[in-house]
């Protein structure tokens, strides 16, 4: 069993919590399941939850190089060359990162608020891109934008592999066989 949860922001990728955050166990009632990966408090978007742990190891495991794509919302008009730098690769503190897929975009459709509002400057446009990797250092999308010049507000990831948060509400999950 695969669980595709849409993770809202300020949900934590875990069951417990003693600082009375919000949880999976806020969401998800499903018993033994266990997530394939992180995301951070301060992402959204698809996080897959399994109770089988060799296809948890299969998601996460860098080996089999499976493929996520986010949403991400950068502060300025983020330019073609910052565009092509993540196309080659990024350097950044533990090293080049491989290159990924990346369009500028436009804000996606039916796109859900983000509970705060991320913050905005009034003289400082924000910009859209869609981004794909296929490795997992920490916090990296956000490192990668800010190393060429775009910090990130907003980061909604939208699909591991084959799986995506299409029709799945923000906070809402579905099961898949």
């Amino acid at each position: 069993m695969i669980i595709l949860f849409n993770k809202p922001f300020d949900v934590l990728c875990q069951f417990t919590d003693d600082q009375g955050r919000a949880t999976l166990a806020d969401f998800i009632k499903q018993k033994n399941v266990y997530a394939a990966g992180r995301l951070d408090r301060d992402s959204e978007g698809l996080l897959l939850l399994t109770d089988d742990g060799k296809l948890q190891n299969k998601i996460t495991d860098p080996k089999n190089k499976m493929e996520k794509t986010y949403w991400v919302q950068v502060e300025g008009e983020i330019t073609e060359h910052a565009v092509s730098q993540l196309r080659k690769g990024v350097t950044l503190k533990d090293g080049l990162t491989k290159p990924a897929k990346a369009k500028i975009i436009s804000q996606p459709a039916d796109l859900w608020d983000r509970e705060p509002p991320i913050r905005e400057r009034k003289n400082i446009p924000t910009s859209w891109l869609q981004l794909s990797i296929k490795e997992g250092k920490n916090r990296q999308v956000r490192r990668m934008t800010a190393a060429t010049g775009f910090p990130t507000l907003r980061l909604i990831r939208y699909s591991i592999g084959q799986w995506s948060i299409e029709n799945i509400n923000n906070g809402e999950h579905t099961i898949s066989a």
